[in-house]
């Protein structure tokens, strides 16, 4: 029964497990920092590093080593002595003031290490944690309703109450569990059936273009997991339904390597290639859902090959770029996406067969879907993946953490050589302190764009939210035209210069082409920048001033333009992005004197 699966988990679980122990901090003389775990890039400690008592009492109970209980019982102190307050809640960092939101994932990880394998603890600790999590339990009950903040908590409480009365007999949590559960139904998109609700507040008013606030890596990564997990273990049919619905089209958004392309999420801050960096995993809900679709079984091995291919050192990297860059990782990554390979090991003898037998959608996939939920368009043909956004919805009322939009090619990617393109924010910003790594070095958008600098301000097309797109796909090409104008942060559009331009994306099998047009006057130099996804030990060949290579393990990557391509200033090779967490050459191709179009190929051979 899926052993490959459960080997692959079950080794990284443990590489992770060990990994955590090693950069857990042992001081007795200092309770500020006794028992937690170090973090190699950040300058502060995870107040949720207490996770890890899930797969640590996991690794206790099957090896029988006792230093797993060890690391165990010490985040436990840890958060007992800076995190944890009289009111149950645990904060995200040591001032009490900070958000106790994070209490419902911290009860579930406790919940489900008494429930699997607290029979390996003292009957003092387990006591001791039994009332703790009952303390949690009461405060979950008393502060959670479905929209007091980001869909994320709500929705993961259906599941962490319904745990939790079942563990401590608490009727009254369960039925708390049970009305979030029966008011969640209505956070699913019209069209698509995606969970929405991630913007400030969950029940927030619509975007300009009538669209809600979406994350696909929250979704997969937290929410789905913890309403798959209610709704399977109450057999709540309706509840199922729509998961299932939603799933599917999630689904659409994983690329053939298992990375999740959350290129235009308005969470995507927190979007690293393989998911969202202080989430658990989307393994739970894919997997436990692979009878329904085998498909998701596939996704949940893919994924967790990739999980596997961006670890070093026993920790989870942030992003495919960054061992080879030397970034080094924040140790959220590991003790979150820990804990939902216990679940599935925990599960293992319920879950359905998970396998890589069924093609995953995108690996399929031709032509063109439209996302009317999102504005967004997938295309695929041939080796080609892409995606371009539309999307106009915001986390925030007031500040602009800009994905992809504006009519922005958000990903694309090719089957033989993998990622070639990937958005960034328009401009990083730790928009939560505690849980991004700052930027190495300077920062250089990712997102392919156009772009004019007037007065030293930044204008470009990622920040016209009214940009429309249309599609096309007639004798074998697809063309997807975006109408765009160039705005500043502001949303002011550029005058004196021209600032309405069409962007048209055509694929064919052979080679995807970026035509940029305008029919105003250029006056102030105007570029398309194309950045390209490339590790620095690629080797970069300039052909002529017209053609660059970029040799890729499994391919020659050739861009041509009809311009000059230059190279945007960098430190060093090539400019390294934390979204989502890659090394890219940063390429321009400015528009000629008195000319008004360039045109920009792309092919692999």
């Amino acid at each position: 029964h899926s052993l490959e699966f459960k080997n692959l988990i079950s080794g990284l679980l443990k590489d992770w497990s060990d990994g955590m122990l090693k950069v857990q901090i042992n001081n007795p003389s200092d309770l500020n920092v006794h028992g937690a775990l170090g973090c190699p890039s950040c300058s502060h400690i995870h107040g949720r590093c207490m996770d890890a008592v899930y797969p640590f009492l996991y690794m206790a109970d099957t090896t029988g080593d006792q230093k797993y209980v060890e690391g165990a019982k010490l985040v436990m102190l840890w958060a007992e002595n800076n995190v944890s307050q009289e009111s149950g809640a645990w904060t995200v960092i040591k001032n009490p003031k900070s958000w106790k939101g994070i209490t419902v994932f911290g009860a579930i990880a406790l919940a489900e290490a008494l429930h699997y394998h607290g029979h390996v603890l003292d009957e003092n600790t387990r006591k001791s944690w039994t009332n703790r999590l009952e303390k949690a339990g009461q405060y979950l009950y008393d502060t959670f309703t479905i929209d007091f903040t980001n869909i994320n908590y709500p929705g993961t409480a259906v599941y962490g109450l319904n745990l939790i009365g079942d563990i401590l007999d608490r009727s009254d949590f369960k039925v708390k569990s049970k009305k979030l559960a029966s008011e969640v139904k209505a956070y699913f998109t019209e069209h698509e059936g995606l969970l929405f609700g991630e913007c400030k507040k969950s029940s927030s008013k619509l975007s300009e273009k009538g669209l809600h606030g979406v994350d696909l890596g929250y979704n997969v990564e937290e929410t789905l997991n913890g309403l798959v997990m209610y709704a399977l273990k109450e057999q709540d049919e309706e509840l199922l339904g729509l998961l299932t619905k939603s799933l599917n089209s999630h689904l659409e958004f994983m690329l053939p390597d298992g990375g999740w392309d959350n290129s235009w999420g308005n969470r995507m801050y927190k979007w690293t290639y393989w998911g969202s960096r202080t989430c658990d995993g989307s393994q739970p809900a894919f997997a436990m859902m692979s009878d329904i679709n085998p498909a998701f079984g596939t996704a949940a091995v893919k994924n967790t090959e990739l999980l596997k291919r961006c670890t070093a050192d026993g920790l989870l990297h942030g992003g495919p770029g960054f061992i080879e860059a030397g970034i080094p990782p924040c140790v959220h990554h590991t003790f979150a996406h820990a804990k939902p390979l216990a679940a599935l090991l925990d599960h293992w003898e319920h879950l359905p067969k998970t396998n890589t037998n069924n093609s995953l959608p995108r690996t399929t996939a031709d032509g063109v879907k439209h996302f009317k939920d999102l504005e967004v368009f997938l295309f695929s043909r041939g080796d080609w993946r892409g995606t371009v956004s539309a999307y106009d919805a915001e986390y925030h009322y007031k500040y602009d953490f800009r994905q992809a939009s504006g009519g922005a090619l958000g990903l694309l990617y090719h089957n033989k050589v993998g990622l070639l393109c990937s958005a960034s924010m328009a401009e990083y910003s730790l928009v939560e302190k505690n849980n991004q790594q700052p930027q190495p070095g300077k920062d250089i958008c990712l997102t392919p764009r156009v772009e004019v600098f007037k007065n030293d301000i930044w204008y470009t097309n990622l920040y016209d939210l009214p940009a429309k797109v249309n599609a096309k796909d007639e004798n074998g090409t697809i063309e997807l035209l975006a109408d765009v104008k160039l705005k500043n942060v502001d949303r002011d559009e550029v005058i004196g210069t021209a600032s309405a331009f069409d962007i048209a994306y055509n694929c064919s099998a052979n080679q995807t082409e970026i035509k940029v047009n305008t029919k105003q006057d250029i006056v102030e130099k105007t570029a398309f920048v194309l950045p390209v996804v490339s590790p620095s030990s690629e080797k970069v060949t300039i052909v002529s001033e017209f053609e660059i290579t970029i040799q890729k393990p499994e391919g020659l990557v050739i861009i041509k333009a009809n311009a000059p391509i230059k190279t945007k200033e960098i430190e060093g090779k090539r400019t390294f992005n934390m979204v989502p967490g890659v090394e890219a050459l940063p390429l321009e191709v400015y528009f000629p004197e008195d000319a008004k179009s360039i045109n920009l190929s792309i092919t692999v051979g």
